[in-house]
């Protein structure tokens, strides 16, 4: 079993031997899913305190700071008793030049293991693997467990690589259903396009590949409409029209482009 075991990816979780040190108590949690983002680095008392405070912190933050880190401690000192050999609290969560540092000699992160396996994904799929780059990606995807940090109050440095890792999945699940396309896999595809563009409402390159699903599928009359959700959509909330690659994929449907049945690398969506 791996020493640390640090889950991001849905709601906050860390683990030290299988035994959980995520404490109850807000500021607490806070800090330490702050330090467990940067586990292995020193994050600075100067961003702690910008986290824990949202640039409001009390006269002298680093006494506060100081007492999260004992409450912390005693915490990973429980935990760490079921080990062999045992190891020092203060080994695990240790004070730095500028600030404090989570790290042991075994330590597992889920979302570093996502970012993992969704680049070797990506570079089987670059070198026209697609089968291999759909199953990376979805081993990856299936690390997620909901939103990131879904369970933890936010800011600065929290909010930002929950938004990153957030843009990494979505990215990540566009490239696995582009390759999916390609596989000839569309009539699979359309119940998950369904719940993805109701999420995601503006997001054309998902709806770019709805369409094409669809169309694929035999269903035109439903890609059409597809498109014309989108397109009501966008003029409401953007006030614009949706991009000359979707109005031109439109075309495509109401013409009944040969190219949109072909499975043809050129083609990223569609």
């Amino acid at each position: 079993m791996t020493d640390l075991d640090i889950g991001l990816l849905g709601s906050f979780t860390a683990l030290v031997g299988g035994a959980s040190i995520v404490p109850s108590a807000a500021k607490q949690r806070r800090l330490l899913a702050l330090l467990a983002v940067s586990c292995g680095r020193e994050m600075s008392m100067a961003a702690i305190a910008e986290e824990l405070w949202e640039g409001c912190p009390p006269a002298g933050p680093s006494a506060a700071v100081q007492t999260y880190v004992k409450q912390l401690r005693q915490r990973i000192a429980t935990a760490v008793s079921r080990l062999t050999p045992s190891v020092d609290p203060k080994e695990v969560l240790s004070r730095g030049h500028s600030g404090y540092r989570l790290d042991m000699p075994e330590v597992r992160v889920d979302a570093r293991e996502f970012e993992r396996l969704v680049r070797h994904g990506e570079q089987a799929i670059n070198r026209g693997e697609d089968e291999q780059g759909v199953l990376l990606l979805s081993e990856g995807l299936a690390l997620w467990r909901g939103q990131a940090l879904s369970d933890v109050r936010m800011s600065g440095v929290l909010r930002a690589e929950a938004l990153r890792l957030d843009e990494v999945r979505l990215t990540a699940v566009q490239s696995r259903i582009d390759a999916e396309l390609r596989l000839g896999r569309h009539v699979h595809l359309v119940s998950e396009l369904t719940a993805l563009t109701s999420l995601h409402p503006l997001q054309e390159h998902l709806h770019a590949q709805f369409i094409v699903a669809l169309y694929r599928s035999g269903r035109p009359s439903q890609a059409l409409e597809a498109f014309r959700r989108l397109r009501a959509e966008s003029v409401k909330e953007l006030g614009i029209e949706p991009s000359r690659r979707l109005q031109e994929l439109h075309r495509w449907v109401l013409a009944g482009e040969p190219l949109l049945d072909a499975r043809v690398r050129t083609l990223t969506a569609f």
